[in-house]
């Protein structure tokens, strides 16, 4: 559910926070009521198919629904403004805390995932064992003891200062440079509209003017009217072109977060074929997923404490490689991922037409652990991937857009959410079609996953291609702690004069 929500919140707030966390909170409350309380849970059902079972009430409905919408108004808003107030408690100008903050987001995700890895495996055997009452009831305690430590938290956090929406900021900028597109712009950049230095420096941070999305530079030049509307500064016209030359890589991302989004799910549906037992246990079927995680958090901790270290000696890069290339390994691992389930896809059909198992969907006599190696690949290009995504969107988006900047990574999985419903409803109507069965159907072992994981492959490799160009064109913009130096420079000819 949560990555059906992305949601931009201007600038970070601990009462937008703090709402947002009572919102999940409230959320969870409903859902847990829903499965407990009888007027407000549905009827006991013993017919597996459900054809028979009483409907549910229009309150059950009401309360079950509202409390998904709820939780998902909550995540929307928590998600990225909890992980811009922590990357926010690194101080930009102290060599120790910068350095500290490389690892910040690195360790955010081990952190998310490690949740994760606790919902996938504990939270679900107790729902498949105890009950969904528990179940629920686990996950509203911790949300209400997260906010409870927030609150208590929050008097010693490092707070920036509220600036506005950064949307109105950005629209005031092209709208200016629209309303001013027949005047030339001048050759000197002295000549644009900019704050005093005085301005600067209290949260505020200046930016020079470049000459990349020349026509946004209309916004700065001086008429007769100085109207927000009309005049822009021009530190506020790079601030809009730093947030809009990062669309190009949001998009790039569209694809990656769609496999996130199916290509997992699909996994997991593939595994419930197969034996899942280990000795006398028997694996739920959701905590398949729990490969990935653990992949995942071993590969975070590796790559922090192991391979930065290694590569920045040659490098010289204090991250080890930039977080573009560390998205770009992770799409490579992608294609390598689907390139795998389509030749494991394929052993695992022939060995069901091998049994008579084709018609009659029955489970394939081969081990869950066949599909052990794409498990951990997803772990592992998770580990380069999305926290580089986040990463990235949050470091190269300027200081009073954090929080803008790091609900791009959320967008880019919401979006993902959707592009993987349409493709999976395109496919499966393009191959269905002219007396065809179909690539994906129910029935797993008359399917054609592995046609289907092949096309994810060819996608990828296409959407790396289109990656490698749009990185080409990138500029990574300007350090902060490197502006304030030239900027107190200036303040220091200007004094001496």
């Amino acid at each position: 559910m949560e990555q059906w929500i992305f949601e931009a919140i201007p600038f970070f707030d601990p009462r937008e926070v703090d709402g947002r966390l009572v919102s999940s909170s409230l959320g969870m409350s409903l859902l847990t009521l829903s499965v407990s309380i009888h007027p407000l849970k549905p009827s006991p059902c013993s017919d597996p198919i459900g054809v028979h079972c009483d409907k549910p009430t229009t309150l059950q409905l009401a309360v079950f629904f509202g409390a998904l919408y709820t939780l998902a108004l909550g995540t929307g808003g928590t998600k990225p403004n909890i992980s811009t107030i922590g990357a926010d408690q690194f101080d930009e100008f102290d060599p120790k805390e910068k350095a500290q903050k490389l690892s910040f987001f690195n360790w955010w995700m081990f952190s998310i995932f490690l949740g994760t890895l606790f919902a996938n495996t504990i939270l679900v055997y107790i729902q498949d064992n105890v009950g969904w009452t528990l179940g629920y009831e686990l996950p509203t305690i911790g949300l209400v003891i997260s906010l409870i430590i927030f609150l208590a938290g929050t008097p010693f956090y490092r707070h920036k200062v509220p600036v506005g929406s950064p949307f109105t900021k950005m629209a005031k900028v092209i709208v200016a440079s629209i309303r001013k597109w027949k005047i030339d712009i001048p050759t000197d950049p002295k000549e644009l509209y900019e704050l005093d230095p005085r301005e600067y420096g209290k949260g505020k941070y200046r930016i020079d003017s470049t000459n990349e999305m020349r026509f946004l530079n209309k916004a700065c030049i001086r008429t007769n009217s100085s109207k927000p509307w009309l005049l822009c500064s021009v530190t506020q016209v790079e601030e809009t072109k730093q947030m809009l030359r990062m669309i190009p890589i949001l998009i790039v991302t569209f694809i990656p977060s769609t496999m996130i989004a199916q290509i997992g799910t699909l996994f997991v549906k593939q595994g419930t074929t197969l034996n899942r037992h280990i000795g006398t246990f028997k694996i739920p079927p959701a905590s398949l997923a729990g490969f990935v995680t653990i992949s995942m958090l071993i590969s975070v901790v590796v790559y922090d404490c192991v391979f930065v270290k290694i590569v920045k000696k040659w490098t010289k890069n204090p991250r080890g490689i930039s977080l573009l290339q560390r998205m770009g390994i992770g799409m490579i691992i992608h294609i390598i991922i689907m390139v795998v389930a389509s030749l494991t896809e394929r052993h695992r059909i022939h060995v069901a037409r091998d049994n008579g198992l084709v018609e009659n969907g029955g489970q394939v006599p081969l081990s869950i652990f066949i599909l052990l190696p794409q498990f951990i690949l997803m772990g592992v290009a998770d580990a380069f991937l999305e926290v580089a995504k986040i990463e990235f969107f949050y470091d190269q988006a300027p200081e009073s857009m954090k929080s803008l900047g790091t609900s791009y990574s959320m967008t880019s999985l919401g979006v993902g959410s959707f592009i993987s419903s349409a493709l999976l409803s395109i496919v499966s109507d393009v191959t269905s079609g002219d007396g065809h069965e179909g690539w994906i159907r129910n029935n797993l072992n008359a399917s054609h996953l592995d046609y289907y994981y092949a096309f994810f492959a060819v996608l990828n490799c296409i959407n790396f291609v289109v990656f490698l160009v749009v990185v080409r064109f990138y500029v990574y913009r300007a350090e902060v702690s490197d502006s304030m130096k030239m900027l107190e420079e200036e303040l220091v000819i200007r004094n001496t004069r």
